[in-house]
Order: C-alpha cells, then structure tokens, then sequence
C-alpha cells in the first residue's frame, strides 16, 4: 500500500506560482512512478505531468508544457509540481499518483496507477 497526501493548493490571480507537493508513505518511494493528474469541474480527470521512478522519462500534457515542471526527492519521499504563469483553465483539482511498478517510461494513463491522493484544489481568478 501507498499513502499519498498532497499540498500547496490554493487561490491565485492569473500570473502566479504554486507549488504541490505530495508526500508518500508506505513503500519505497523510489521505486515508484508517480504523476500529477487533474479534474476540472464538469470534466474528466486528465494527465497534467508524470515521471519514472528514476526521473529519466518525464511527460507533460501540451496545455502544461513550458509552464509547469515535475520532480521529485526521492530522499524525502516527495513529488512536486511547480506551477508557473497560471491561467484561469488550470482551475482543478490535483490529484497525485502512484504507479506500483519501476519502469523505465513514465505512464501516461490514469489506469497504469495504483495509488491516488485525495487532491488539493487549484483555482486560478483571471
């Protein structure tokens, strides 16, 4: 079992930073892949940005690309998410994940996930 419990949600003008974090227990965390995911309201949970076990395989979904970084600590058990220039549709809840398996990808589907947070929300006035 993984226990993950996300941070660093909040309310942000259009412009700003945020910072998630995801802290993992349970297992060893660098083993894991992990990825960010997020459901805005009347929408499906989508990819955001997720990453290998190793951080050599990461991807970000096009509408997050140059604007948010993935990473990790694997000595501190935590996963981030740096969210710069904010817009009005990152509006959502973020979800962190936890893939059971080291791979040398990084999984882009939300199935090849095990392990979910609870989410944080994001919102984002313009």
């Amino acid at each position: 079992q993984v226990q993950l419990v996300e941070s660093g949600g909040g309310l942000v003008q259009a412009g700003d930073s945020l910072r998630l974090s995801c802290v993992a227990s349970g297992r060893t965390f660098s083993s894991l892949g992990m990825g960010w995911f997020r459901q805005a309201p009347g929408t499906e949970r989508d990819v955001v940005a997720v990453i290998n076990w190793s951080g050599g395989s990461i991807y970000y979904a096009d509408s997050v690309k140059g604007r948010f970084t993935i990473s990790r600590d694997n000595a501190k058990n935590t996963l981030y998410l740096q969210m710069n220039s904010l817009k009005a549709e990152d509006t959502a809840v973020y979800y962190c994940a936890a893939d059971g398996e080291s791979r040398s990808y990084a999984v882009r589907a939300q199935t090849g996930y095990e392990y979910w947070g609870q989410g944080t929300q994001v919102t984002v006035s313009s």
